[in-house]
């Protein structure tokens, strides 16, 4: 039998920057056996700086310009942790993330760029719109863009700086908006824009700047901002109705206030190698990081030269080999866009300006982003290197989740086969429920479940959250509130401290949801394997004693069907899997399944629900078959079936999960109505929501009710019917 892959070694990448992503790449084509890679960064998409001018002058989509980490990760065989990073203890090895637990590193690196220094002058950090991190930038701009389309009023924006980011920025603006007839000012306190910038490159930008009718205000140094107005220096007042502040770069806090040696910016000291200078486990790149012996100004240029040298030392680091130097350039071309579809370019004493230079830069941004887009197919085998104590890995094509259930035939038709051996003791096919009634000693029902899920998302935290999630929402549709859960963790081959680490992230995940219900995590079982799997075994009592439990039978005609959540989580995470899905769709997806069905299961019994189940794995139809008798059928609504972000248009190129075939066989004889519609219904679910018959005259006041507590996408989609034909009509 061939060895499984045996983890030994964690690499953590703090933050999405231009040399992670290069390096996550070239590290990605040449794997080595026993490392396991995690990059964690606030967000799914990370911008392309030498782009985000385009983006605002409105050359360029979002698609275009913003590099999908989860999309690069999934292909890269790293796992991605959306998630802000806040603190770094260099000798307990952890990293501080925001809202959840640490997590350890063996190799760590940083690349989270810079920000603009705000707390030098007073009121600029209350009032202003920093430039960095560019995507919270991107998401203002959007946010006046829509205010400036629902206004007629004369409207003054300001942007603060002087350098090449600022002289972009404002002229992009001007471009998008000058059928708006806005009035832009740019506030330098040299007197000179671009700084260090050639005469020739500088009176080009003058020119776009007078061209744009923007007004440029040198040798204007900012002394305090105020709620409307900037204050200079010579007591000058700007008024301003949106500001925006693009100046020195400043350092995140937290990585001076980890004890790792910093300038006098609070800048990341690192050597040649790209290492810290006083802990060579810890790397840093991009504008975060200062090189002792090669000062450099902040700039994207020099970030994407370090890619190269990161991924090469990283690797030699890990496997004790001789790292290489990196030598960063004195000189390099410059582009700077001009708003419109005009560029200027600048290397030393030499410039050029016009539509040439733009198409020029255009084409180099286009290749840079081309490499994060055009993902080449992973090689098969790993470089021959392997950490020590590292075996060779193995890939595992199927779906995780729900998409890796057993099909509804074969598990039916393996209960009827047991059940005529066991026929006091196995299941009739057809009667289980969500959860199973347990007696106590005086009578009280315990309810009880169990759910296990093989890997679905790379985050082990968020795993847990997702399976623990899953496992409860069994109770919530038998109107079960939950008392107590027992996990079962199959971890990866890997080492002791790995296995520790890993395990801690997945209970960390379960008990942020349990402790949201009173759920108390009472023990379980842990063993290793070839994959992630984790489930649990969960207990609890009625909501409501008087009514008892809810069922999945119980449905009468004329009563309506309301869905909680939304599909398509099966489609969804094989189009990940295979690098199609948007980062975006899948982070709307994983949302969704954190949602609990705990208040959808109060609300359904305070409004009289008959019966109740929740889609998961054999997708609506198969679990909407389970709540029928032979006196009702089921007419579906296909219009108001409410479907994930993408699911549809990824059904429709032909992605299925792994689950999604076994199910179409089994229900397709058991449904009538529009082919296009039966693909939705089939698809597997994860942490799905819940489907609840209950009378007409409820319905409205039901999806109302599920409005209100945040289940945004709750609809009524079907009617039951005296039994048809068909069990299932879509209409």
């Amino acid at each position: 039998m061939q060895a499984q892959a045996e983890y030994v070694r964690d690499l953590v990448l703090v933050g999405g920057g231009h040399a992670h992503v290069l390096a996550l790449r070239m590290l990605a084509m040449q794997p080595l056996a026993g490392l396991r890679t995690t990059l964690i960064s606030p967000a799914s998409h990370t911008p392309y700086s030498g782009m985000l001018p385009g983006l605002v002058a409105e050359h360029y989509q979002f698609e275009d310009t913003h590099i999908d980490l989860a999309r690069l990760c999934q292909w890269a065989g790293a796992r991605f942790v959306a998630a802000e990073v806040t603190g770094l203890d260099p000798h307990a090895k952890t990293l501080q993330l925001a809202g959840r637990p640490p997590v350890e590193y063996d190799v760590v690196s940083l690349d989270i760029g810079s920000q603009p220094e705000l707390d030098s002058v007073p009121g600029a950090r209350a009032h202003s719109v920093p430039v960095k991190p560019v995507a919270g930038l991107w998401q203002r701009w959007r946010e006046l863009e829509g205010r400036l389309a629902e206004s007629t009023a004369d409207h003054r924006v300001v942007v603060v700086g002087g350098g090449a980011g600022s002289v972009e920025l404002v002229l992009a603006m001007a471009h998008a908006q000058a059928h708006n007839h806005l009035k832009f000012d740019l506030i330098c306190g040299a007197t000179e824009i671009l700084q260090g910038y050639n005469r020739g490159a500088r009176a080009a930008t003058e020119r776009a700047l007078k061209a744009f009718g923007i007004n440029l205000h040198l040798d204007s140094r900012v002394a305090e901002v105020e709620d409307a107005a900037l204050v200079l220096t010579d007591g000058t007042r700007h008024l301003y109705d949106d500001l925006f502040w693009c100046t020195g770069a400043a350092a995140a806090a937290w990585v001076a206030d980890s004890g790792l040696a910093c300038d006098d910016r609070g800048f990341l000291r690192i050597s040649n190698t790209l290492q810290s200078v006083d802990h060579p486990d810890v790397f840093g790149a991009g504008d975060i990081a200062s090189q002792d012996e090669y000062p450099r100004p902040k700039a994207g240029v020099y970030a994407v030269r370090q890619g190269p040298v990161l991924a090469a030392n990283l690797r030699a680091y890990l496997l004790g080999k001789p790292l290489r130097e990196h030598r960063p350039q004195q000189r390099f071309l410059s582009l700077v866009s001009l708003g419109d579809r005009n560029a200027a370019a600048d290397r030393g004493p030499l410039y050029a300006s016009g539509g040439w230079v733009w198409r020029w830069k255009d084409r180099i941004d286009r290749e840079f982003m081309g490499r994060f887009e055009n993902l080449p197919p992973m090689p098969a085998t790993t470089t021959g290197e392997a950490i020590p104590g590292a075996l060779d890995p193995h890939r595992q094509a199927h779906c995780g989740g729900c998409g890796a259930k057993v099909g509804a035939r074969g598990l039916a038709a393996t209960l009827a086969r047991l059940a005529m051996a066991f026929p006091d003791h196995c299941p009739v096919p057809g009667d289980g429920d969500d959860a199973a009634t347990i007696l106590g000693e005086a009578g009280q029902p315990t309810l009880q479940s169990v759910d296990v899920l093989r890997q679905l998302v790379a985050d082990p935290w968020l795993m847990g959250r997702i399976a623990a999630n899953h496992a409860l929402s069994d109770l919530y549709a038998c109107g079960v509130r939950p008392v107590s859960a027992l996990a079962a963790v199959t971890l990866p081959f890997a080492s002791g401290s790995l296995l520790q680490r890993e395990l801690e992230q997945l209970l960390a995940g379960a008990l942020h949801e349990f402790s949201q219900v009173d759920c108390q995590l009472a023990g379980g079982h842990s063993m290793q394997g070839p994959e992630l799997q984790l489930g649990f075994t969960v207990n609890g009592q009625p909501m409501d004693s008087a009514r008892g439990v809810m069922t999945k039978r119980g449905m009468q005609a004329g009563d309506m069907l309301v869905l909680t959540k939304p599909l398509g989580t099966g489609v969804l995470f094989a189009a990940h899997m295979a690098l199609h899905a948007d980062g975006r769709d899948v982070q709307a997806a994983i949302d969704m399944m954190l949602q609990s069905n705990a208040w959808a299961a109060e609300l359904a019994l305070g409004h009289g629900a008959r019966a109740c189940t929740d889609i998961t794995g054999f997708g609506l139809l198969g679990h909407l078959l389970e709540m029928l008798d032979e006196q009702v059928s089921v007419q579906l609504i296909a219009e108001v079936i409410p479907a994930l972000s993408g699911a549809r248009e990824q059904l429709a190129a032909g992605v299925r999960s792994s689950m999604h075939e076994a199910n179409a066989q089994a229900l397709a004889a058991l449904y009538v109505g529009a082919d296009t519609g039966f693909e939705i219904l089939v698809d597997p679910q994860t942490s799905g929501g819940l489907l609840v018959a209950l009378p007409a005259g409820k319905a409205d006041a039901y999806c109302q009710a599920l409005h209100d507590a945040g289940y945004a996408e709750a609809s009524i989609i079907g009617r039951a019917e005296p039994r048809g034909v068909a069990p299932v009509r879509l209409s």
